[in-house]
């Protein structure tokens, strides 16, 4: 055990229950916890242009959520099906549960046909290795099943009566992922506007995030199986990348999300414009190159996201700064708090 993790203070993360609006806070006012190698400051979402630099960049997912918790129905009763990734017309990843707070397993066998959303559907078997997945044929399309009877993916700490809307972000163009892309929630049109006016630059890439991982990861860099999701990063972004650090300026990852979409493209020789699935899995034993900083929120401790936080700042300081966050009352998971991550210096070109 690290002496950071020793000084970690026992309480339990609170879980942010509803949206920060409707907890009376508008939405890029909620807290943000900034954390450099010499500390960690309080500050508020809404100062991120006092905080940030000009010239620096902010890369963001352009992902928009789908609707993707589908009621269904076999021999084992009425159940739900949470839509994770598409791998073919008719083929998708999903996680069977009983509900929002009630995972499976729903004991329904391969071979067996059920109906999700009203679609007839079979399921083929479990992903290798994450015994909570399945492949499922879908007979027509599961989109349009989404559009008339989907639901956002919900979990047992939101309290009940969070809409739609609340799930959308102000970069969310191109539907795909089932979770949020939440560390862009925060971002409302104002706040993107006074940072642009202070010469801070934003540039997109896409990862459509499928059901979120419950998988352990560890500092130590043993990773758990991984299911692949979908992504571009297009050449626009890579040369704002490369323009931003050839002047001595930051690349800022908004969310795990486009950590993970960047190193997918790195190399030994840089990064490259590239699309297809990624299955990385970071953690210290794979440190960042790609980036200079996260602003991410904060996430359950042995997750693989907690993992790739380490990648981005080393172990002793991700302890550190969730120590401080705990002991301080900040709120997790997708309505919670923020966490600007940097680390210091940039890392090179990539």
């Amino acid at each position: 055990m690290s002496p950071a993790e020793s000084r970690a203070p026992a309480a339990a993360p609170l879980y942010a229950d509803r949206p920060p609006e409707a907890r009376g806070i508008e939405r890029d006012r909620v807290r943000l916890l900034v954390s450099t190698p010499a500390g960690d400051a309080h500050r508020r979402f809404d100062q991120l242009p006092e905080i940030l630099e000009k010239g620096d960049l902010l890369v963001v997912n352009a992902s928009a959520m789908l609707p993707a918790s589908l009621p269904a129905h076999g021999s084992a009763g009425e159940f739900r099906i949470h839509a994770s990734t598409q791998y073919g017309e008719d083929l998708w990843l999903v996680e069977p549960r009983w509900g929002a707070g009630a995972p499976g397993p729903v004991p329904i066998q391969p071979g067996e046909t059920i109906r999700v959303g009203g679609v007839p559907a079979r399921l083929v078997g479990e992903y290798p290795g994450i015994r909570r997945l399945s492949f499922l044929r879908v007979e027509s399309d599961l989109a349009e099943a989404m559009r008339s009877v989907g639901e956002p993916i919900r979990y047992g700490y939101l309290a009940p009566g969070v809409g739609p809307e609340a799930y959308r972000t102000e970069f969310g163009e191109v539907p795909g992922s089932v979770e949020m892309p939440s560390a862009g929630r925060p971002f409302t049109r104002r706040l993107v506007d006074r940072l642009r006016q202070r010469g801070i630059r934003f540039a997109p890439i896409v990862l459509h995030a499928g059901v979120s991982s419950l998988e352990e990861g560890d500092m130590a860099g043993t990773g758990p199986p991984v299911f692949p999701e979908p992504f571009e990063v297009p050449p626009s972004t890579l040369e704002e990348i490369a323009r931003a650090r050839a002047a001595g300026h930051r690349a800022i990852a908004v969310g795990t999300t486009v950590v993970r979409a960047l190193e997918s493209v790195r190399n030994g020789c840089g990064l490259h414009a590239s699309r297809g699935f990624t299955r990385l899995y970071l953690s210290p034993a794979t440190p960042v190159r790609a980036v200079d900083g996260l602003l991410t929120g904060f996430h359950d401790a042995r997750t693989t996201h907690l993992a790739l936080l380490g990648a981005v700042a080393g172990s002793e300081m991700v302890h550190r700064s969730y120590a401080t966050a705990l002991g301080a009352g900040y709120l997790w998971h997708e309505f919670g708090d923020s966490h600007l991550i940097l680390p210091g210096p940039r890392r090179g070109p990539g």
